[in-house]
């Protein structure tokens, strides 16, 4: 018996009692909860005539109708879906298949040609299926998979606590996949009803990928509330500008590039935004810049969450903290927030010991959101989730107030002549500069100090960077001990599909022949 709100019961609650209501907007079509609980029973009757409770389901599509109502067809069928990310190759496609063993696959039409070639290389595949009103040789369609709705009967014989499966980006080796529980997501939903007041009839908007926590339980949130998803396949600034002042958007969700994107369209001050009340953000900090005229333009609160996959949102920076910021204590945009209601947080240092206020260690968070495992990888989950903590990998501090900031993954500092530098600080530096598009920083193999630090910088299209302009702007910003020892000029920084740095490529070439201190 598991002992929480299931996954799929919110939608189920809120078909009951406002049948005709909103459910989802895509592409200007609506859903309405009714229709969607309907397609979920089907949904869900299919999965339990393939596979048996515990069991995965994977799905490759861009953001849809169905890939949000897989999530909760899964819930009622007891397994568990697998979503994949859509710019991946197709080797790390068949890994994640494969080490899944996802008996079925969901597929967009678009990407029904790279799943059928992998079909043969992966043998736990019984069932595949097209989504949407098409037609392909060897696969199901969507009419003939949604044949037999679930009953109640069978939907409760099937409970099961693992409620979604979602890899890891990988930036150090393979991706990772981290089970989430029913149990922890029904918490992690009610600590954002406590963070994130949201209310029926709402509308909230979602560009983020379906792949990632950030958009999926934005979109839960939404709809445990009986609200609707207004939901974007792609972002397109001007659009989404439109959309908060036409389609009475109460909560989006954007990370700060996009925020930035979007009060840079051309007719943003001439909007009334009069629906709009709050922004959701995370992936990385606002600047204060950003947030005042952000402020100026559309009046609504901000708050941000920071997590990861396997510990989402250990720390929230309320909208008083932001407003608080404004109001003469700016360094407080810099931080993540405070722990989360339920959710602990500690800085400890290389002996394992919790450190003093202010000094810089591993973050560790705990909280009933927590992953239960890393699938498959029993030494993997005993070293994440060490003595109950979820070791995050991340270098940090917490200030007296409990606020945390982030500095940077501790594989990637660098250790020079005995002083930690950390390349998140250096990169920020960088991108401030009016020539810099991008910029990644590393450690490399130094005679004298250990390492020292290599800055790879993108230009702007149509710009000159010169290294002795990079090497001063550096000076006038940084300490001695962190500026850069050398600039490489690229045209591009190596990133995963989910946009992340790969520190690891950018290493190789100078670390082929040599152990760096820091692992």
């Amino acid at each position: 018996m598991v002992d929480a709100i299931r996954v799929h019961d919110p939608l189920d609650y809120w078909a009951r009692l406002q049948p005709d209501a909103e459910f989802v907007v895509i592409d200007g079509v609506a859903c309405t909860y009714g229709e969607a609980a309907v397609t979920v029973d089907r949904m869900a009757g299919a999965l339990a005539h393939s596979l048996d409770p515990g069991r995965r389901v994977a799905i490759l599509s861009r953001n849809s109708v169905e890939m949000l109502l897989l999530y909760y067809a899964a819930s009622k069928a007891g397994v568990v879906p697998v979503p994949l990310n859509y710019r991946l190759a197709a080797p790390e496609l068949e890994y994640i298949l494969n080490d899944s063993a996802a008996g079925v696959v969901l597929a967009a039409p678009e990407y029904v040609a790279q799943i059928d070639a992998l079909r043969s290389k992966c043998p736990a595949v019984r069932t595949i299926v097209a989504v949407g009103n098409v037609d392909f040789a060897g696969w199901l369609t969507w009419a003939q998979w949604l044949a037999h709705p679930i009953d109640e009967r069978t939907a409760l014989a099937r409970r099961h606590d693992e409620a979604m499966q979602i890899y890891t980006s990988g930036t150090t080796g393979r991706p990772k996949g981290a089970v989430l529980t029913q149990t922890g997501l029904s918490n992690l939903l009610h600590q954002w009803r406590i963070c994130f007041p949201f209310s029926p009839n709402r509308r909230m908007l979602v560009v983020a990928p379906l792949y990632h926590v950030g958009g999926t339980f934005h979109s839960m949130h939404a709809i445990g509330h009986g609200g609707s998803v207004f939901l974007y396949t792609d972002f397109d600034a001007g659009e989404v500008v439109r959309a908060l002042d036409e389609e009475e958007i109460d909560t989006a969700f954007l990370v700060p590039a996009m925020i930035q994107s979007c009060l840079a369209v051309e007719d943003v001050d001439q909007r009334a935004f009069a629906s709009f009340r709050q922004l959701s953000y995370g992936a990385s900090p606002i600047s204060e810049a950003t947030l005042r005229r952000a402020l100026d333009i559309w009046r609504c609160d901000f708050v941000q969450a920071f997590g990861m996959t396997e510990c989402p949102c250990i720390t929230y920076l309320s909208a008083a903290d932001h407003r608080r910021a404004l109001a003469g204590y700016p360094y407080l945009l810099e931080s993540t927030g405070k722990a989360g209601p339920g959710s602990d947080l500690k800085i400890v240092g290389p002996d394992g010991q919790e450190v003093p206020p202010g000094q810089v260690g591993e973050i560790l968070g705990r909280g009933p959101q927590m992953m239960s495992a890393y699938w498959n990888l029993p030494e993997a989950t005993a070293e994440a989730l060490s003595g109950g903590w979820m070791h995050t990998g991340d270098a940090g501090c917490i200030d007296a107030e409990g606020y945390l900031f982030v500095k940077d993954r501790i594989k990637d500092m660098i250790v020079s002549g005995g002083e930690n530098i950390y390349p998140r600080e250096i990169e920020d530096v960088l991108l401030a500069h009016p020539s810099v598009a991008d910029a990644a920083v590393i450690g490399v193999p130094s005679e004298q100090w250990g390492e020292s630090p290599l800055a790879f910088v993108v230009p702007h299209d149509g710009t000159d960077v010169q290294i002795a302009d990079l090497a001063e702007f550096c000076r006038e910003h940084l300490a001695g001990y962190k500026r850069p020892r050398a600039f490489e000029i690229v045209d591009v920084v190596p990133r995963n599909p989910s946009g992340k740095v790969l520190k690891r490529v950018l290493r190789e070439p100078y670390w082929a022949d040599r152990r760096r201190g820091v692992s």
